[in-house]
This record gives C-alpha cells, structure tokens and sequence, in this order.
C-alpha cells in the first residue's frame, strides 16, 4: 500500500501545497521562492526517495523566516499523515552524514513526541540572504508537526552550505530508515499500543 498525503495551509503569511509519496524514487518539484531552501527540500527528497511536490508563496520581502518555518510544519503535518498509525514501520532511525569537512549526525524516533535538540555553531554566516538560523527553525516546525523526537548535531564544520547540506541530508536518510516497513514488526512498535 502505497503512503501519500496532501495538505494545503493557508495563513496571512504563507500559502503552501504540498504533496509526498513515501514509497517513491526521490524525484522532487520545489518552489519556494527562496532559491537555498528549494536546492536543500530537493536533496531532502532525493536521498528520502520520498516522492515531493511543494508550492510556497510567503511573504519573504518580510524575511524568509516564515516560509521555512510554514514549509517545515507542513511537511510533517503530511509525513506523519502518510505513515497513518505507524503500523510495522522501523520507527528508529539515525544517520551520520558527512559533507566534505562537515559532519552531521541525525538521529530520529517516530514516537508521536515532538522534540528538537539541535546542536550547531552560532554566529555562522548566511548563505547569500539565507540565515543559517533558519535550518534550526525548519527542523523545529517539522518536528513538532510530525510528532517526532529528533536530534540533530554539528560534530564539525565550518562551511555554512555544507553544513546545512549535511543534515538535511542525513534527516533525508534517518527518515528513509525509520519509515521503512520491517515485516517482523507486527501492528505498531511500541509496548503502549499506539504512537
């Protein structure tokens, strides 16, 4: 059975379709109006395999703070639809992720709990009008929509693209990880009953 969702939010601050498939071939159609977050969205997919169609209008001559923070809450809204009631799945995922003199470690548990803990250097310079800081509040917005404990750490870096690279590509590959259906997992993993 093949896990989709679709979901439409629309706020005095952005407007957002998005749509994922899960079982997918990572093929991504992203466009934001923020040409970083757009290249970093489509390494998200590719190396999810998730299938990704989004369409962001925000209100980025204000900055570009809403439309990450919008996008990243969307996206989990539609993951966690798209897994349904988590029957069967891994549920755990981590991946270390190294991008040429950065290294990044992701780790994931699709518990149901929102929780952030990132860890990355501050005073960081922007990506042309990027703030590095977004990438913090992406991941704040996704996780707490999603439901899902995530950590995130900067073992090491120093270039700010690369850095940013480096964890949505290794959130991409612990998501890829932890959605995966094992058939030894019968009903949902957990001793609760539910998550």
């Amino acid at each position: 059975m093949t896990r989709q969702a679709t979901i439409k939010r629309r706020t005095a601050e952005t407007d957002i379709s998005l749509s994922l498939t899960i079982e997918g071939s990572g093929k991504a159609d992203v466009s934001t109006g923020i040409g970083f977050f757009d290249h970093m969205l489509t390494l998200l997919a590719k190396h999810s395999l998730i299938d990704l169609t989004v369409k962001t209008v925000g209100d980025i001559h204000v900055d570009f703070h809403h439309t990450v923070e919008d996008t990243g809450i969307v996206l989990g809204q539609a993951l966690r639809e798209a897994l349904g009631d988590k029957s069967g799945i891994v549920r755990y995922g981590s991946f270390h992720l190294p991008m040429d003199e950065t290294l990044s470690r992701v780790v994931i548990d699709l518990s149901g709990r929102p929780f952030l803990d990132y860890r990355g250097p501050s005073n960081v310079a922007s990506i042309g009008q990027f703030s590095f800081t977004l990438v913090e509040e992406f991941l704040r917005g996704f996780a707490n929509s999603l439901g899902a404990n995530l950590h995130v750490e900067i073992l090491y870096g120093r270039d700010a693209h690369h850095m940013s690279e480096s964890v949505f590509k290794g959130l991409a590959r612990a998501l890829d990880a932890a959605m995966q259906r094992d058939p030894r997992v019968i009903g949902i993993p957990s001793s609760k009953g539910q998550i």
